[in-house]
């Protein structure tokens, strides 16, 4: 086991927990919502999230940071049941990518993210749950335009 997954990791999980929460708590329905303007609905924020952990997965697994992926499924904007399938697949997926580093890699190699920044993989990785604090603090927005309590982790870390 290496030193990510060994000490990092656990605490990682817990800050997908909050995504995973969420899906729990949502409707068919609220992945139209939008507080309007310019904003997305809150589903194309959750594809958007996956999209996200799509690059940070091929990071890991590359060594390049490439945001350039889209999801082509409609329903990932659309159906709960989707999405939490989809993030069940991408979570899983970016576990083993984790798993399957060696220590030599994760002491020794750098990501390239672009622009001459690069980062090791646990930095890139705490990068990495920096996006997904900040896809919270989107979607809080979201959860209080349609009156919606989020669960309770949610409340203590992100509202």
């Amino acid at each position: 086991m290496n030193s990510i997954i060994q000490e990092y990791y656990p605490l990682f999980e817990m800050y997908q927990a909050l995504r995973n929460q969420l899906m729990d708590s949502l409707r068919e329905g609220d992945l139209m919502s939008s507080p309007g303007g310019a904003n997305p609905t809150l589903g194309v924020l959750c594809r958007e999230i996956g999209e996200v952990q799509v690059s940070y997965i091929q990071s890991f697994q590359t060594f390049t940071q490439d945001f350039s992926y889209r999801a082509t499924d409609e329903g990932l904007e659309t159906s709960v049941s989707q999405l939490k399938a989809w993030f069940e697949t991408l979570d899983a997926e970016l576990r083993t990518t984790l798993e399957g580093l060696s220590e030599e890699a994760i002491q020794q190699r750098v990501i390239d993210r672009g622009g001459g920044f690069e980062v090791s993989p646990r930095l890139q990785l705490e990068i990495y749950k920096e996006a997904l604090l900040i896809f919270s603090g989107k979607v809080s927005v979201y959860l209080n335009a349609i009156g919606k309590i989020p669960p309770k982790q949610w409340q203590d870390w992100i509202a």
